[in-house]
């Protein structure tokens, strides 16, 4: 029973992962440097500055 509710709670937290990336992803948002060019030197091509 314990497997089962480890499993479960280990689900959700990836789901909530993955949705956050897709979030991100969708608002413009980069792995790599967080959509804000002027930290990473602007070599990710949203230069907003």
């Amino acid at each position: 029973m314990g497997t089962a509710v480890v499993l479960v709670v280990l689900t959700g937290i990836v789901v909530w992962v993955i949705k956050s990336m897709i979030r991100d992803k969708k608002n413009g948002k980069s792995l790599q440097c967080g959509g804000d060019c002027r930290s990473c030197g602007g070599h990710c091509g949203n230069e907003k500055i």
